[in-house]
């Protein structure tokens, strides 16, 4: 759980970061493009592939290339039409989303996950759910499009890993730059059809932030967030998908002086929280 909370402090600044600095000033594939290939930079050079079959490789090209590759496709697209609230707010739907595909993926479906992942999102939606801007629809669902994406990644890369006897006693930092490898085949190819030279960016501050985005909130986050993944159940895994929403809302208020109710933060933020410790009780109390 270390890991998740973590990560999630950290990914609670990005949002800001891309609304206030980013969107609209620098072409949104090629932000995807320098961020991904940053992260991919970082962990090539510990890939060791020895004693992993091709068949697991293509699979953790694969989950990168949806996790990450078309998460930040359409994450970074949201932007162009959401407040950096409304991108919050409509990620409320990922715990859902999860708990909905773990249950595919074992054939069993478990409704203690499934409460809690819709306690949190009461929580995620009680925080924003009076100021959303008008004609947002196109915004909702491509943020839904990313949503979707993230947790098909990190189901998909939990159910891998523990159904794959040659990854469970390999360092997962010698395979991780399989899953940017995938990730960056997407970005690549989403910037050369969509990108546009003309929004290149024009600052240091803008180079800044991407580097940033790429070394630390793409490269170590998307890694310790994904060692998280695999040690906890499903139910906290959904959970702290939306306990971005409170940071996240929080940081856009104090640095940035956007306006946002303190009160149904923390009351939401509470429910989010409460609701990990209930799946906690709950998961335990029936084992």
């Amino acid at each position: 759980m270390k890991y998740l909370f973590f990560v999630t402090i950290i990914w609670a600044f990005s949002f800001s970061l891309i609304g206030v600095y980013l969107s609209g000033h620098v072409d949104a594939w090629f932000s995807v493009l320098v961020r991904i290939g940053i992260a991919t930079m970082l962990f090539l050079p510990f890939l060791k592939l020895k004693g992993i079959k091709t068949e697991t490789i293509i699979k953790l090209i694969g989950i990168g290339s949806v996790q990450l590759g078309l998460m930040y496709c359409f994450y970074f697209q949201s932007f162009n039409f959401l407040t950096v609230p409304e991108v919050l707010l409509f990620s409320v739907l990922t715990p859902i989303y999860i708990t909905l595909l773990n249950d595919i993926l074992i054939k069993r479906f478990n409704k203690v996950h499934l409460f809690t992942a819709l306690l949190a999102v009461l929580g995620a939606a009680y925080i924003q759910y009076s100021s959303i801007s008008e004609h947002v629809f196109l915004g909702f669902l491509i943020t839904q499009g990313a949503n979707l994406c993230f947790a098909i990644g990190q189901v998909t890369y939990k159910y891998l890993l523990k159904s794959t006897p040659e990854l469970q006693t390999k360092p997962k930092h010698t395979i991780f730059g399989l899953f940017f490898i995938g990730a960056f085949l997407v970005a690549f190819i989403a910037f050369f059809i969509f990108g546009s030279a003309q929004k290149l960016p024009t600052t240091a501050l803008q180079w800044a932030i991407l580097i940033y985005l790429g070394a630390v909130a793409s490269g170590l986050g998307y890694y310790f967030w994904n060692k998280g993944v695999v040690k906890v159940n499903t139910g906290s895994l959904a959970i702290m998908n939306n306990a971005l929403i409170p940071l996240g809302l929080i940081v856009n208020l104090v640095l940035w002086n956007k306006e946002a109710n303190v009160v149904k933060i923390i009351i939401g933020g509470s429910l989010i929280f409460a609701s990990l410790v209930l799946n906690e009780y709950l998961t335990k109390a029936t084992k």
